[in-house]
């Protein structure tokens, strides 16, 4: 799901990578958006318009990111790439068209590893979304500064028998210890 919104496999055409758009980087920070607020989806333009405008108290028309999406605007004024940055938390810089022959391997190895990350852990939090905990969790270890420290402390938590469990009993008491339902 998420792939598509960036473009991940399209993009690939004779074994040469085509740079993301400004528009396919809306599009795809609309749907980890949606995903990060719990809607199980993406955000939708006007889902967009009203948030910005309640949280940031700023306003942005519909028709407007439907534009940049669609590549009739190619380019954000200053102060729209700004707001739009501040919303989705992203640095203003994301907001551009990528050079020709741009590649996210050119990110520094922990910038990189801390992104991809990240997607997995949305892409996994958008598969198993039927089970409320475990979509949960991964969401929050995705929205955490250092994901990374995240799961490598899940896995010290894990070597030590019974560790798990009393957290677990102290952290969850009660009916968030549910097992999984029906997975995806």
């Amino acid at each position: 799901m998420l792939e598509s919104a960036y473009g991940s496999k399209s993009n690939k055409r004779l074994g040469r990578y085509v740079t993301p758009t400004l528009g396919a980087k809306i599009k795809y920070l609309r749907e980890v958006e949606g995903t990060l607020r719990g809607l199980g989806r993406e955000m939708t333009q006007q889902e967009i318009v009203r948030s910005v405008k309640k949280e940031l108290g700023k306003s942005i028309s519909q028709s407007y990111l439907s534009q940049i999406e669609n590549g009739a605007r190619p380019h954000l004024t200053n102060s729209t790439r700004m707001l739009l940055a501040r919303f989705f938390k992203v640095h203003p810089g994301y907001l551009v068209d990528d050079p020709e022959g741009y590649s996210t391997e050119l990110i520094s190895d922990v910038g990189a590893t801390e992104d991809k990350l990240d997607l997995w852990l949305i892409n996994g939090a958008e598969r198993f979304r039927r089970d409320h905990d475990l979509h949960q969790a991964l969401v929050t270890i995705a929205r955490h500064e250092d994901s990374r420290m995240c799961l490598v402390l899940l896995g010290a938590i894990l070597e030590n028998p019974g560790l798990a469990e009393r957290l677990l009993q102290v952290l969850k008491p009660t009916a968030e210890r549910s097992r999984p339902h029906e997975l995806v």
